[in-house]
């Protein structure tokens, strides 16, 4: 490894192991950092010095995604049974909440409610990858934009405020979660999912919109 290389991990050691920690129900930390350090390389090699944001923020999404990509591919990197079995407890809490209070439950309410300090609740979702990458497409008007094009545009953004951003989505209704899901990850067609929801397509296009306006919201708050 060059001398350029080997000074940009060091200068952003600190940064991989605070992405690392998020996983704390895998053992093997040295393995994710080194994975890690690709997913920085790999921004390094992208970004650009026009780009209208700090480095940190514009290497956090290519850090994370090559950690849950190897974490994905690796059969022997298991999420505990005790995380299992906690996801389950959160899936039923957030069914009984919602019927309770008629909206969703925010993760306090979880947390209150199970009885489970809110830290261990949150990472539970993240170890479970329940929560939706930066750099997948949300809304596509013309253009593709992303999550990260978006947060991109906040001036010193932090790692902390994109950690919050990214459980801010686990958050999302489910008619909400619906929409992005079916329309990003199941390549349905807006059309589509307006048939499924008992809606029309540009209520949906107009809902997506709302959807990215209220996680730059729940950011600039």
């Amino acid at each position: 490894m060059n001398e350029e290389l080997s000074k940009l991990i060091i200068d952003n050691e600190n940064l991989i192991y605070r992405i690392t920690h998020f996983f704390n129900n895998y053992s093997n930390k040295e393995d994710l950092f080194q994975v890690g350090c690709i997913g920085l390389i790999k921004a390094y090699n992208n970004y650009r010095d026009d780009y209208n944001t700090k480095f940190t923020t514009y290497a956090y999404p290519y850090i994370l995604g090559e950690i849950k990509k190897y974490i994905r591919e690796d059969k022997g990197i298991k999420v505990s049974r005790d995380i299992t079995k906690l996801n389950l407890k959160i899936e039923r809490a957030y069914l009984v909440l919602s019927q309770k209070i008629m909206r969703e439950p925010s993760i306090k309410e979880v947390s209150e409610y199970l009885g489970i300090d809110e830290y261990y609740i949150s990472e539970a979702l993240c170890a479970n990858n329940a929560l939706q990458s930066l750099d997948e497409p949300i809304i596509n008007n013309g253009k593709e934009l992303t999550l990260y094009d978006t947060v991109s545009k906040v001036e010193s953004m932090d790692i902390d405020t994109l950690i919050a951003l990214k459980r801010e989505l686990s958050l999302l209704n489910s008619k909400d979660y619906q929409i992005i899901s079916e329309h990003y990850l199941q390549d349905k067609t807006q059309s589509e999912i307006a048939e499924s929801l008992g809606i029309n397509q540009v209520q949906v296009s107009r809902r997506e919109q709302k959807i990215l306006k209220k996680l730059k919201d729940k950011l600039v708050a």
